[in-house]
């Protein structure tokens, strides 16, 4: 293999499990975003637009769906014959075989492959954020600081500080600390999962934790601290632009609505950083004379005949004469029967809403449909459900399969098993 001054690992094999039913049969980088994307289309993006061309995909989660989507790396130029997308999932090996322990460990069972190309840095992301960064910038102030390791972080608020990895600095940006969810923080400057190292060290590293009995083999938890012990600089690298981890329902809501409320924030139209995607091979999309489409995003094969408002839809939604979606995100394959109303919900590929279906009409605490990981009014529909004719659903339900309800308090206990396990 040709040798390369860097090249990126991507760690795509999380379950994403907060995001229940959407993940159940699906890895959360492989999840759709905002009309058009999946979720690992940023950091693939990120390192084509940065100048990488060598990526490896770590997987293990329901991997097919995201191999599918990546195959061989074209849409993002990285189908080539020196570097390109290489899908790494856990194997057998001549001693046994493990799946990807932690974060470090993923890192760690790849150090035949990383070494194929005799790296002199290895960039390592998570492959669910939202966010566009220039990695080489990033790498020149890991060269030009002399770190073993430089690390993005991110100003937050104080009150959420606890969510994640403080890095505490000195007037130089030199980390001097690290804590992981602290209760009181002494700084907001958090983690985001993206490092950059010199691989000799690293490499060195990652063999001494995985010797190691007492480690959880995780960067956050072990590498970065034996970093500190062992007096090697950790350099932080600042970043102030659109950073969004879609780990939870709410979340995910949030980032597609971002894009319809602070489109400069990430700005997905700027031709100097694309974020590539598979293109999904449709016609154009067509809004009849009977629709009513507000500020909204919608994608190729999308047929409107009723109301969208403020809502995002992705290749081949329909959504018929007299049905409404506001405030909602259809990822592809979406049908809307006639008369349907949804407010606040993610409906997942291929799901069918049938006519005169409401559901987000309110949130009803007492509900049996309410579940705990629908937060903020919203509700979730999971891939290739259908919800038949006539069924009213109050907001912050997740729906597992297909169902039908003819009122929200007319519910009985047979159609309660077959929401998502996390009811409250």
């Amino acid at each position: 293999m040709a040798k390369k001054e860097i090249i990126s690992m991507i760690l795509a094999g999380g379950q994403g499990s907060r995001l229940g039913t959407l993940t159940q049969h699906m890895a959360k980088p492989a999840v759709p975003y905002g009309s058009r994307y999946r979720i690992i289309d940023f950091p693939l993006s990120n390192c084509v637009n940065s100048g990488i061309n060598t990526v490896g995909v770590l997987t293990q989660y329901q991997p097919l769906g995201l191999n599918t989507y990546i195959g061989n790396g074209h849409p993002w130029d990285l189908d080539r014959s020196t570097g390109g997308a290489f899908i790494l999932p856990p194997y057998q090996r001549s001693g046994g075989s493990d799946w990807y322990k932690n974060t470090a460990n993923a890192i760690y069972q790849n150090i035949g492959f990383i070494d194929m190309f005799s790296p002199k840095y290895v960039l390592v992301l998570s492959g669910d954020h939202i966010y566009k960064m220039d990695y080489a910038k990033m790498l020149k102030m890991h060269v030009d600081s002399g770190a073993g390791a430089t690390i993005a972080v991110l100003e937050v608020p104080y009150e959420e500080t606890y969510r994640f990895g403080i890095m505490n600095v000195d007037e130089h940006d030199r980390i001097i600390e690290f804590e992981e969810k602290p209760a009181h923080a002494k700084s907001n400057l958090a983690s985001m999962g993206i490092y950059i190292f010199t691989w000799e060290t690293l490499r060195r590293m990652l063999i001494a934790d995985e010797n190691d009995p007492a480690s959880s083999h995780d960067f956050g938890k072990n590498i970065i601290p034996k970093y500190l012990e062992s007096d090697i600089k950790l350099q932080a690298y600042r970043f102030a632009g659109y950073w969004k981890d879609v780990g939870t329902i709410a979340s995910l809501w949030e980032a597609n609505m971002d894009i319809l409320d602070y489109p400069d924030e990430i700005n997905l139209r700027d031709a100097s950083w694309r974020i590539y995607s598979r293109n999904p091979v449709k016609p154009a999309h067509y809004i009849a004379d009977t629709a009513k489409v507000i500020n909204s995003a919608m994608t190729d094969g999308c047929q409107i005949y009723g109301k969208v408002q403020h809502s995002l839809l992705s290749a081949a939604c329909i959504v018929e004469p007299g049905a409404e979606v506001i405030d909602s995100v259809l990822m592809p394959g979406v049908h809307v029967k006639a008369g349907a109303k949804l407010e606040r919900v993610i409906a997942g590929i291929n799901a069918v809403i049938g006519e005169g279906v409401v559901i987000g009409h309110n949130v009803d605490d007492n509900s049996p449909y309410k579940n705990k990981l629908c937060t903020e009014g919203v509700s979730v529909i999971n891939h290739g459900a259908t919800i038949k004719a006539g069924s009213k659903l109050p907001a912050e339900v997740m729906v597992c399969q297909d169902m039908q309800v003819e009122a929200a308090e007319n519910v009985v206990e047979k159609e309660v098993a077959i929401l998502w396990e996390g009811n409250v």
